[in-house]
């Protein structure tokens, strides 16, 4: 057996839900449990330190995953050379400060998204890192899913034939907490501390549609706030300031038309929390988080309209299941490898600040685009 690299990782704001499931425990941990990452016959192992602001909830997430090193003074453990890389998962609004910090102590950068509140400060994220030298990347898990995996095989492979049209619906009835318990935490509906769903939601659809479809040229959004009041984690009512419920229309390299909804105030009758269809002149597919469907020119049906009649044709029928191909392995963990082996062995990894601020583009012109009402296009980003 070759070297193992031991790779210390800062890992800030992991006692939240999707830095401790997704990133701790379902990542990082899992790679330590299963041995490393083994590559060009040697070993990469992880090294994480929990970083946060309170100190009793990092005691009990040690506990919780056997990981042993936390702290709650994050510049002093920045002067530790044993760890060459910052993970930041705390909400957008902290991201810049911090990220900045970790760059001045010489750390490579790994972060979620969206990686600034503005596309200016995410630009300038991007920049400084380049100018430092270091190694960066923005989490853009959504091309790791199964269902997106499947659906990217079959673009590659010609099925389609020319895409004309995606069609996205995402999203679920998150509870206001009055009756039943909120499963979202409540910084995501107040503006004030960079909540809403299209500036949540919008960079997921700008990686994946430039990456599977055709670069975005332009978005027209219309976005709302359907819930008023809801109530916090302390059981405290509070107003509702940011949008919960997005429906945009995008223009894309090719003539593509794409359409996504994105709600946390609808109730799912659809295959899965997220379905893209996408519709060629030789096929069909659909797509959702694990699964995907398609239905290829010559299964296509013929129907004729007449609602004086049930319909006779059962339009679920016809579509046939992609099989699984390979192992999937859990979407973020995926990509954490990859950025673990960018950072030790200098393999790509495409998926840069620079493609965050990307995202954050998309976002901030669809806000843009509903406050004047009108189609907003994307200025190429420079360097």
């Amino acid at each position: 057996m070759g070297k193992t690299h031991i790779i210390g990782i800062i890992m800030n704001g992991v006692t939240g839900r999707m830095g401790k499931n997704q990133h701790l425990i379902r990542s990082i941990k899992s790679i330590m449990d299963e041995g490393g990452i083994m590559h060009r016959g040697e070993i990469l192992m992880p090294d994480p330190i929990l970083i946060g602001r309170n100190k009793m909830k990092l005691e009990s997430l040690a506990k919780e995953t056997g990981i042993s090193k936390f702290s709650d003074d994050l510049d002093r453990v920045l002067k530790d050379d044993s760890y060459s890389i910052y993970f930041d998962a705390l909400i957008t609004g902290l991201r810049v400060q911090n990220v900045e910090k970790a760059v001045k102590a010489g750390k490579h950068i790994y972060c979620e998204k969206p990686t600034a509140p503005d596309t200016g400060s995410a630009l300038d994220l991007y920049r400084v890192c380049r100018d430092a030298g270091v190694k960066h990347g923005v989490v853009q898990d959504k091309l790791w899913l199964p269902g997106i995996i499947k659906l990217k095989r079959l673009i590659d492979n010609g099925f389609f034939g020319k895409i004309l049209s995606v069609r996205g619906d995402f999203g679920y009835w998150v509870f206001e907490g009055h009756s039943v318990p909120a499963q979202r935490p409540s910084w995501n509906y107040r503006k004030e501390s960079d909540g809403g769903i299209i500036l949540d939601m919008f960079p997921h659809w700008r990686y994946v549609l430039d990456h599977l479809f055709g670069a975005v040229k332009s978005v027209s959004c219309i976005g709302s706030t359907d819930i008023p009041e809801r109530v916090d984690e302390k059981g405290n009512t509070y107003e509702c300031t940011a949008d919960d419920a997005a429906y945009g229309s995008f223009m894309l390299e090719g003539d593509i038309i794409a359409q996504f909804n994105s709600s946390w105030t609808t109730r799912v009758r659809r295959d899965d929390l997220l379905v893209l269809q996408v519709d060629g002149t030789l096929g069909s597919a659909v797509a959702g988080l694990r699964e995907c469907y398609t239905q290829h020119y010559g299964n296509t049906p013929r129907p004729v309209w007449n609602p004086d009649i049930s319909q006779p044709i059962d339009f679920y029928n016809g579509w046939l299941k992609v099989p699984p191909q390979e192992e999937y392995k859990n979407a973020f963990r995926a990509q954490w490898e990859l950025f673990l082996k960018h950072v030790t062995f200098n393999e790509p990894f495409p998926w840069d600040l620079l493609e965050g601020a990307k995202g954050v583009q998309l976002a901030e012109m669809g806000y843009e685009s509903w406050k004047k009402r009108k189609w907003i296009d994307l200025e190429k980003l420079e360097p």
